[in-house]
């Protein structure tokens, strides 16, 4: 366990699938991201009043417009942006949490909100629908992790996620009930009555399975906005979860991580470890042509 980590966190994560830590990260490491993410998202609504387009008793839906500025990792700026989602504090939370030492990312993006933008309110859901293609499992190690890291400060007025125990949505029928019936009104509003806040300053962080059901929620702060970002880990070769094929985002400037990033950090992408059999001269030749200012000297030295 790091300083960051409690074990009391791991536990709750655990039983409950999700937990909400305060002030994860520090301010030096906020400010830097903030930068990263002034620089990424430059395009703010010209109306910043707030967008309310539900009907009576209806909770929210999920549309298009929620994710105008939800962009893919790499970015074309810092390491401070680029390198958070694989913080090594956030590497050892997901170890932990999934009992295994070696983890891999498989999603993380930047996520910008503004008031106005959009109506960001969104009826309960589980994120296992677009994370595998069979369904969640309670075993930690077939599980995975999420976490959603905010950057500014987040008030019930700027849109926090609000989420469900597993223990309360389980005496609401849980699982078995949403996919018998995925448009239940009655269940979203049985729901509400034990949904939690992940609301916190700048550096909270919200971990949670993709068992959870959780909700995003308006921006009505006039002016507001939201900076956070998503990360998710699962144990490695844990096939059955996946979302994003990094090789797919080959045109986007991954030499920004290649050359700022540890090897624990890029194991987490797939990338082999030092001293694995994959490294032969022939391939670090390769790969050193591929990313010119990489440092390989602890592949080399392990070789």
């Amino acid at each position: 366990m790091t300083e960051r980590i409690k074990e009391e966190q791991i536990d709750l994560w655990r039983k409950e699938g999700a937990v909400v830590v305060p002030e994860f990260f520090e301010s030096k490491e906020i400010d830097a991201v903030v930068k990263d993410f002034e620089i990424i998202f430059t395009d703010r609504p010209a109306a910043a009043q707030p967008i309310d387009n539900k009907k009576k008793g209806v909770v929210g839906k999920t549309t298009l417009e929620q994710f105008k500025n939800f962009e893919n990792i790499p970015f074309d700026c810092s390491s401070s942006l680029n390198l958070i989602s694989v913080h090594p504090d956030l590497i050892e939370f997901a170890r932990q949490a999934l009992k295994t030492n070696d983890v891999r990312l498989y999603q993380a993006q930047a996520w910008a909100k503004f008031t106005g933008e959009a109506d960001f309110d969104q009826a309960f859901h589980c994120d296992f629908g677009n994370h595998t293609l069979t369904v969640p499992s309670r075993d930690e190690c077939l599980n995975s992790i999420t976490f959603i890291i905010y950057f500014s400060d987040v008030t019930e007025a700027h849109g926090p996620t609000h989420y469900v125990n597993r223990t309360d949505s389980d005496n609401c029928g849980g699982m078995n009930r949403f996919l018998n019936k995925r448009e239940d009104l009655e269940f979203q509003k049985e729901l509400i009555k034990f949904e939690r806040s992940a609301a916190g300053p700048a550096g909270t962080l919200l971990a949670y399975g993709i068992d959870v059901f959780h909700r995003g929620t308006n921006l009505t702060e006039p002016n507001g906005y939201r900076y956070a970002m998503t990360s998710c880990f699962k144990k490695a070769g844990n096939d059955a979860i996946g979302y994003t094929a990094w090789p797919w985002h080959f045109n986007k400037p991954w030499h920004k991580i290649f050359e700022h990033a540890t090897p624990e950090q890029l194991s987490c992408f797939g990338v082999p470890l030092p001293g694995d059999p994959f490294w032969t001269e022939e391939t670090m030749t390769l790969a050193k042509l591929r990313y010119p200012r990489w440092d390989m000297s602890e592949y080399t030295s392990k070789q």
